[in-house]
């Protein structure tokens, strides 16, 4: 599967889809419903992610992780996908968008792409994102059960860093590892939290 970016983003251009709206996150969404399997350590070596040893906030990234405390977790996803909030103790808040089924993904998307800090979307958009800003705001209300504090020495590998072009095919990309757990039951977990 290589170049997927790449290969789905000509596959819209080829549709007829307008990148970065309703419509295109619609068309990624289906279209990936019927992407079964992929292979991460391929996707991380992708041209379209840029690979770091950190994290930004406002940025969003893929990478492998095991949970420090991994063993009292009910489940946990070890190939999160993560919006960086900001700095914690040890690492760093995140919005990992695999805690969201598909469908309540590409809601919290349009509401998480009107407060980037450009229209741009290249290198230099970000989202501008803090805690007490997701607390507050109703557009908001998916991220409860997201929002997850990652230890930055628990991080295996690199980061890949998603630019904002691919944010719609990176979101909707079957990635979530699920440990212990099902995405089934993860996803009503997450529904109820909401």
């Amino acid at each position: 599967m290589s170049n997927l970016f790449a290969k789905l983003e000509k596959e819209a251009f080829r549709a007829g889809i307008t990148p970065r709206t309703r419509e295109s996150r619609e068309w990624f969404r289906n279209k990936l419903k019927t992407v079964r399997r992929i292979d991460r350590n391929k996707l991380m070596k992708e041209s379209e992610l840029v690979r770091t040893d950190q994290s930004i906030a406002g940025h969003m990234y893929m990478f492998s992780y095991d949970p420090k405390t991994k063993d009292t977790l009910p489940y946990y996803d070890k190939f999160p996908l993560v919006i960086v909030v900001g700095p914690a103790e040890g690492g760093f808040y995140g919005l990992n968008l695999h805690y969201l089924p598909p469908a309540l993904r590409a809601k919290f998307l349009d509401a998480l792409l009107d407060i980037t800090n450009n229209k741009k979307y290249d290198e230099s958009t970000k989202f501008r994102l803090s805690y007490k800003f997701l607390k507050k705001s109703s557009k908001m209300k998916y991220f409860a059960p997201c929002f997850k504090h990652y230890l930055t020495e628990h991080v295996r590998g690199q980061f890949a860093k998603v630019l904002a072009p691919e944010y719609e095919i990176a979101v909707f990309l079957p990635t979530a590892d699920w440990a212990k757990r099902s995405s089934a039951k993860v996803y009503g977990d997450s529904r109820r939290m909401i």
